[in-house]
């Protein structure tokens, strides 16, 4: 049942999941640009937050409730948990401080998009 109301949700979480905890390579365009790494973490949790919020709109017709701010709130403890298991439970990968901001400010950001187009979303009736 909430994998038919939230698909890109579940989606987007196994992504994040398996993207911070296994290797990933980037080719050397990306690397170049100054911080890529940051700004990716800023994208990826930016635009899963507003993806969060979009499908739990369209299920509670609601734009704002109280369950909005669990959401968030899981959502940054997701972030802050990937990193510890970065820095204790693998080998390849280092959890950082400056990411979990980047996730944070990302999960900001997509907030203040999603407050700026959800009266355009059309919800189920």
């Amino acid at each position: 049942m909430f994998l038919r109301h939230y698909p890109l949700s579940v989606i987007s979480t196994i992504a994040i999941w398996g993207l911070s905890l296994f290797p990933v390579s980037f080719p050397e365009t990306v690397t170049g640009v100054p911080f890529y790494d940051k700004w990716g973490h800023f994208l990826m949790y930016g635009v899963f937050t507003l993806t969060v919020l979009c499908e739990t709109l369209r299920e509670r017709r609601e734009i704002w409730s109280s369950g909005y701010l669990w959401r968030l709130l899981s959502i940054v403890l997701m972030s802050g948990l990937l990193e510890l298991l970065q820095a204790y439970a693998t080998t390849n990968r280092a959890g950082e401080w400056a990411d979990l901001l980047a996730n944070s400010t990302g999960v900001l950001i997509g907030t203040l998009i999603y407050f700026a187009v959800a009266k355009f979303i059309p919800v189920k009736s």
